[in-house]
């Protein structure tokens, strides 16, 4: 087995990592300002624009999507390079235009949508110049169980009508949010999965109201244009903004999650990687007791403990990569689950024992440590909890034995 990095990973690595140094770590601390003096709490700071020119003007673009759109990576490639942007996920994502939910639509649209859907709004979504949203989610359900969603999608004409109720709706609160996919019920009398159907809905669209944002453990997550809640009331869109045919929604989402779940966990190894240098430096220049703390058996306990569990997560992650690329996502499958289940818990285990090393420091605003534990513990919800991860492994795993029987 061979595990370095090919020519072409080495050299965007090399180009990203200095375009990290030299404009991301320094804009962290001008976006913090620009975040207190924004007129609208949900607008990017401009400061996100001159990082994407940057992040443009030296290819380092559309790094996520493989093929003609895209920077023609395959997810071997893109691991190291997602990685990286983690270290800082609220700038080098979207700078590069590889932040959710964008980066899962675009893949949608790139996939299942029509020659004109991609003209209208692919295009805009991989110049950088609008922003989108994928509404699943609902309150009065369990979604988790996507055969739960009670949003109504129903044909009347030529047009189709939309009912209902979403929230947790990433970037719905940011103004440059243009269109909406939209996960509802076509026909509640199918069969299970082919009940739903996805469909494009902009957001000037009358009757569409984004109606609040949601905080998460306190968070506005205003730099990821926030979670809203939002309402269909009789929203009426034409027939040719449905994604492929009535039915097809659950596979649509199925073919957008498995990409997504590998991201998350791509950037959050970046996001553990920094916390594990900042547990260390904190470690070294803290003295109680009479000696710095990093040579308390406990602390190195914790930075021993951290470098095992990266290691082990980035294998799995580097190996998933490569099985989707190799055998595609059905055949990584397994895999997929494994590295969602184990990569959020561990790095928010890595996280917290960071903010420990840093006393009342790492649970302030001082550091980037709390702002990144509320990131690792939301996605053990974002793409599928935890428990149903577990639990479609488990019915995969007991169904070998059951057939050996």
């Amino acid at each position: 087995m061979d595990f370095a990095f090919d020519a072409k990973t080495e050299e965007l690595r090399a180009k990203l990592l200095e375009f990290m140094d030299e404009h991301v770590y320094p804009a962290e601390a001008v976006f913090e300002e620009q975040l207190a003096e924004r007129e609208n709490e949900w607008a990017p700071p401009p400061v996100v624009e001159q990082l994407k020119a940057e992040a443009r003007k030296r290819g380092l673009w559309n790094f996520f999507l493989p093929g003609e759109h895209g920077a023609g990576l395959t997810n071997l490639q893109y691991a190291p390079l997602a990685e990286i942007t983690g270290r800082s996920p609220h700038l080098a994502p979207i700078a590069l235009n590889c932040a959710a939910p964008d980066t899962g639509n675009m893949e949608v649209l790139t996939e299942f949508g029509t020659e004109q859907q991609r003209k209208q709004w692919l295009q805009p979504l991989l110049d950088g110049e609008i922003r989108s949203a994928f509404a699943m989610t609902e309150p009065d359900v369990a979604s988790s169980d996507a055969s739960n969603i009670c949003t109504s999608i129903k044909r009347d004409g030529d047009s189709y009508v939309i009912n209902g109720r979403k929230w947790f709706i990433t970037g719905a609160m940011d103004p440059n949010c243009k269109i909406f996919i939209v996960m509802g019920k076509t026909d509640p009398d199918a069969e299970s999965h082919r009940q739903q159907s996805q469909i494009l809905v902009p957001r000037d669209t009358p009757g569409l109201t984004v109606k609040r944002g949601m905080t998460v453990f306190g968070y506005t997550d205003g730099w990821h244009g926030g979670h809203a809640e939002v309402i269909f009331d009789n929203v009426r869109v034409p027939a040719e903004n449905l994604l492929v045919e009535e039915g097809a929604g659950f596979a649509i989402a199925q073919a957008r999650l498995g990409p997504g779940r590998i991201h998350h966990c791509m950037r959050l190894i970046g996001m553990a990687e920094r916390g594990l240098e900042l547990l260390c430096r904190r470690a070294l220049n803290r003295t109680a007791f009479g000696k710095p703390i990093a040579e308390q058996g406990v602390v190195q306990d914790w930075i021993a403990e951290s470098r095992v569990k990266l290691e082990q997560l980035r294998l799995l992650v580097l190996k998933t990569a490569w099985l989707m690329d190799t055998v595609g996502n059905r055949g990584a499958h397994t895999e997929i689950q494994a590295i969602k289940i184990a990569t959020p818990s561990t790095v928010e285990w890595i996280l917290d024992k960071a903010i420990q090393a840093h006393g009342a420091g790492g649970i302030s605003q001082d550091f980037p440590l709390a702002e990144l534990w509320v990131a690792a513990r939301t996605l053990r919800f974002a793409d599928g909890p935890d428990e149903v991860h577990k639990r479609s492994m488990a019915r995969r795993e007991l169904k070998k034995y059951k057939e050996a029987r």
